[in-house]
């Protein structure tokens, strides 16, 4: 593969080895499959590769087996931790260098830019990644993958991220990946909590989840249009209550938090709401909007930006 990301092997089809053959690690070892690819697989548990052999992965029986010969235009790692990522990769020893690394495996921030330097320090260009789906989106085009790390590493890997999903670029740090994977969940988490909720306390009164959700997807199309209102302002730090001011939305959460624990609903996720709430009001954002909320999550100081 050539550093313009165009494949250099015959018939510009990819080989790919695949270390880990989890649940993620075997969808996306099925995905590269599908797409024509080469793949090599390797596992600690050959059980888990035999499947994938039966549709034409060839099955490593060793880190070395995997990694020997030719380096593969990528080395894809989806194992459970960095610790694991480590003593994998750790066993291939001289293999490394050369190669083109991409970590699907979760962890953190620092852990990727940690691994990113572990990986240099071996000659080794690494892309560290997150998968923004379940196992069963990968393969689709529009499943969002994020990457970030060496600029090497994503021009060389890009023909084979693309056959996975949707690739997005962050950027040459390579904890930036972990860390929007990391704040995306966090969307995700208060977005199905406050579903969740929301159908507890209409449950209350009989109407079933599958009754409440379409009104709330249709509700989200507007909740989406208040987030791109509102990211300017927290990039400015200017909150204007020109749609609703936060004293508003405090008298709308009391009746929330009232309705809920009427019908014996659990308050504790709307009573968080009140207090974030209150504290703004108290530091003087009374008549600011919504997004005023920003300087009450936010750290102190100015905002880290590692080097």
């Amino acid at each position: 593969m050539t550093s313009s990301g165009r494949l250099s092997n015959k018939g510009d089809r990819p080989n790919v080895t695949v270390l880990g053959a989890g649940t993620m690690g075997s969808a996306a070892v099925r995905a590269l499959l599908s797409s024509g690819c080469g793949v090599t697989v390797w596992n600690r548990s050959p059980a888990r590769v035999a499947p994938l052999a039966a549709v034409g992965a060839r099955a490593a029986s060793s880190i070395g087996d995997a990694l020997a010969g030719p380096a593969p235009d990528v080395t894809l790692v989806s194992v459970l931790d960095y610790p694991a990522v480590r003593e994998v990769l750790g066993a291939a020893g001289e293999r490394l260098a050369g190669r083109v690394l991409v970590n699907l495996t979760t962890g953190s921030p620092e852990q990727a830019r940690a691994m990113a330097d572990w990986a240099g320090e071996r000659e080794a260009a690494y892309l560290d990644g997150a998968v923004m789906a379940t196992a069963a989106g990968v393969g689709r085009p529009k499943t969002l993958f994020l990457y970030s790390g060496s600029r090497r590493a994503w021009e060389a890997a890009l023909p084979v991220l693309r056959l996975l999903g949707e690739p997005q670029d962050l950027g040459p740090d390579a904890g930036r990946a972990a860390l929007f994977e990391t704040a995306l969940l966090d969307v995700m988490w208060a977005s199905l909590t406050g579903w969740l909720h929301g159908a507890a306390l209409v449950g209350s009164e009989g109407t079933t989840a599958t009754e409440f959700t379409p009104l709330v997807v249709r509700w989200l199309e507007e909740v989406s249009g208040l987030l791109h209102l509102y990211a300017p302002q927290v990039d400015q730090g200017v909150y204007p209550g020109t749609d609703s001011t936060l004293h508003l939305h405090a008298s709308a959460i009391a009746h929330l938090l009232e309705a809920s624990e009427r019908r014996g609903v659990d308050t504790r996720l709307v009573k968080l709401y009140g207090e974030l709430t209150a504290a703004a009001i108290r530091s003087g954002h009374r008549g600011d909007g919504f997004a005023s909320l920003i300087e009450q999550l936010r750290a102190p100081g100015p905002a880290h930006r590692p080097e």
